[in-house]
């Protein structure tokens, strides 16, 4: 009775202390030896990702960058401009002769003092200009001897959808700072607005645009705005060779397009802008008129009134729908250098064919 009575004892004392080191840490109790904590147990975490699996997660959940894809864009554009304009590209004519090839959709050389067609390709096809526009912008606005020193308002509608201008509403600018921003900056409300402000308002400033297409013999041209944002704006390499060459004719429209900069003040503020016109900044071009034009239907645009330095002469060079802003600039000094060095023999001699109709 006295074991029994011991072993009744001893599992009460169990019922009352659950030993709770043990419970609390997974000890474990061994016969003969004092109990033991296990190490705890530790909640379920997941295996560490090696680097290279942390690199290709990164990969697969990149999100789309619009700033990136636009900087991939122009160093794809920059690699391919470098790449077909390192070396002039040539080809053999129906007659035998080796002429450009050139990339862009359409250019002439012409020679404005007489008249000849001196090198073309698809130059009497009608394309968009873009703001090759602005150059009878200039032309139309001058024709009625304004004063160039009068000032007028901003409005907003000038500046709105205006892509690229340096004006803001409400300011007063002069006639000659607008004329600077049309023909220097490329600046659409300042075309826009020398329309507006001209005696004629802006739809018969653009019908008198047309008329003067037509006065100068110019069947190709076709105006719908002043600035030539709107693709309806057409004409042909040849139309505009012989426009480039007729505008740097007038002093004033001259010496603005062959202004690198221009600084001056609206009546709140100080404006610097600088031409569009690469050529300007390009050694051993003597650039005697110029403007450029983009839109995406055009593509890369640019006029020029140019002077062949081997007969001290000028000739008018028109690149139209070239696939970059840099390849207008190399076509036009492409076909530059290849008339140079074919002048004697062309310019002015029996090389050069007369216009088609």
């Amino acid at each position: 009775m006295g074991v029994l009575r011991a072993f009744w004892v001893a599992a009460a004392i169990v019922a009352v202390a659950p030993f709770p080191a043990i419970a609390q840490s997974g000890a474990k109790a061994v016969p003969g030896k004092p109990a033991t904590a296990s190490p705890a147990k530790k909640k379920s975490t997941p295996a560490a990702t090696p680097a290279s699996a942390k690199v290709k997660s990164t990969r697969a959940k990149a999100t789309y960058s619009a700033a990136a894809a636009r900087a991939r864009r122009v160093r794809l554009a920059r690699a391919r401009s470098t790449a077909y304009l390192a070396q002039p590209r040539f080809k053999t004519d129906a007659s035998g002769a080796t002429v450009p090839d050139i990339r862009a959709e359409a250019a002439i050389i012409y020679n404005p003092e007489t008249g000849q067609v001196l090198w073309e390709e698809k130059a009497f096809d009608q394309r968009s200009i873009a703001s090759i526009t602005k150059v009878m912008t200039a032309i139309c606005i001058l024709e009625d001897g304004p004063d160039l020193d009068e000032e007028f308002m901003v409005d907003r509608a000038d500046t709105r959808g205006a892509s690229v201008t340096h004006l803001r509403a409400y300011e007063r600018v002069s006639l000659n700072n607008l004329l600077h921003l049309t023909l220097i900056a490329s600046d659409n409300a300042a075309a826009r607005m020398l329309a507006r402000v001209s005696p004629r308002g802006s739809s018969g400033f653009v019908a008198r645009m047309n008329e003067k297409a037509a006065e100068l013999g110019l069947p190709d041209t076709r105006y719908v705005d002043p600035s030539g944002l709107l693709a309806a704006n057409v004409s042909s390499a040849y139309d505009m060779a012989r426009l480039i060459a007729y505008a740097a004719d007038d002093p004033i429209i001259s010496g603005i397009m062959r202004t690198e900069t221009y600084t001056f003040r609206t009546s709140r503020r100080p404006v610097s802008i600088h031409s569009t016109n690469q050529l300007l900044r390009t050694a051993n071009v003597d650039v005697r008129g110029g403007k450029t034009g983009f839109i995406s239907r055009s593509g890369y645009c640019l006029a020029s009134l140019l002077r062949v330095p081997e007969l001290n002469q000028t000739v008018a060079v028109v690149v139209l729908g070239a696939r970059s802003n840099a390849g207008r600039f190399w076509e036009t000094r492409h076909l530059l250098n290849w008339i140079n060095s074919r002048a004697k023999l062309l310019v002015g001699g029996d090389g050069g064919h007369a216009p088609q109709p």
